[in-house]
């Protein structure tokens, strides 16, 4: 059988971004996110739409499944992962001037992939479990209700209502107790950045709260800290030393990274990580540092690619 690519017109392509977000924060992979989407695409290729009562229903039904067959499947591969395992991150490059996107979705893709994507945001959901995880997601990021989520996961309203509290209390345990408006993440990383790249160990370390953590994941592929690195002084002893060791061949550029402030981090003008921030008030309490280089592919991997 000769499947047909999808058109402007198709349901498919309409609603790719939403597809697409909900596969990429159920996997945290983009390739896994893709397969996903690949996956149901054929699916819909041999689907009649006239028999549907809704293409988004059916179609996001298809998607969770799906990813939440995949998130099983990876399950004992992320448990043998060699260090911590963080989501690869989302990135677009920041003009340094304006702190602007220079690269961008479409509107729709957008508006799907805006908000509860960060990368700490999605460290969080690999506490819980594939289903508990959609519920979640369906409910509280995508909006969906309890008959639509019901219905996508195969379960009653009772259990889907559970689901979703409890990964509530999960989720809500985990994160910062006050939202930091964009402009105030940006001039605390921008501050962050400069006294880094100078190497001011006491710029650094006022920067940071007394119990800021920092997770590194290298995959086993380069090196990384095997728990997280935690205090102030420790992480800004980190950042110093590294100034200590390159001088002139350390640089940071600001990039949006799965949506907020972040830094990409070269090394001798190569690509070593993407690092995600959290800020709590006027003080850095998490970083994420991605240095696997399989969650690299598609970041500029030499400091003056565009």
């Amino acid at each position: 059988m000769t499947l047909s690519a999808p058109t402007s017109a198709d349901p498919f392509t309409t609603l790719r971004p939403r597809l697409f977000g909900i596969a990429y924060r159920m996997l945290g992979v983009r390739a896994d996110a893709e397969d996903v989407l690949q996956d149901a695409w054929l699916r819909w290729s041999r689907q009649d739409p006239a028999t549907l009562q809704s293409a988004e229903a059916w179609l996001v039904t298809v998607v969770t499944r799906l990813s939440i067959d995949r998130l099983r499947a990876l399950k004992a591969e992320r448990e043998a992962y060699v260090g911590w395992w963080l989501p690869e991150p989302l990135v677009q490059l920041q003009d340094p001037t304006t702190g602007d996107a220079q690269h961008h979705h479409t509107p729709e893709a957008a508006a799907e992939l805006a908000g509860e994507l960060s990368v700490a945001f999605l460290y969080v959901l690999e506490r819980l479990g594939p289903e508990e995880r959609a519920a979640f997601l369906l409910r509280q990021v995508f909006d969906y209700d309890y008959p639509e989520i019901a219905a996508q996961l195969g379960k009653t309203e009772a259990a889907c209502r559970q689901m979703v509290h409890r990964a509530s209390e999960r989720v809500q345990q985990a994160r910062t107790r006050f939202e930091v408006p964009h402009a105030v993440h940006r001039q605390l990383l921008q501050r962050f950045m400069v006294a880094a790249q100078s190497g001011d160990r006491n710029a650094i370390e006022a920067l940071l709260s007394e119990d800021a953590q920092l997770i590194g994941d290298g995959g086993g592929k380069v090196a990384s800290f095997p728990k997280p690195l935690v205090g102030r002084f420790r992480i800004a002893m980190l950042y110093w030393a590294q100034y200590r060791r390159l001088g002139a061949q350390l640089a940071y550029r600001m990039a949006l990274i799965n949506g907020e402030p972040g830094l990409l981090y070269y090394a001798n003008g190569r690509l070593d990580c993407a690092q995600a921030f959290v800020m709590e008030g006027e003080h850095i309490v998490g970083i994420y540092a991605v240095r696997n280089p399989d969650k690299l592919v598609g970041v500029p991997a030499v400091l003056d690619e565009r």
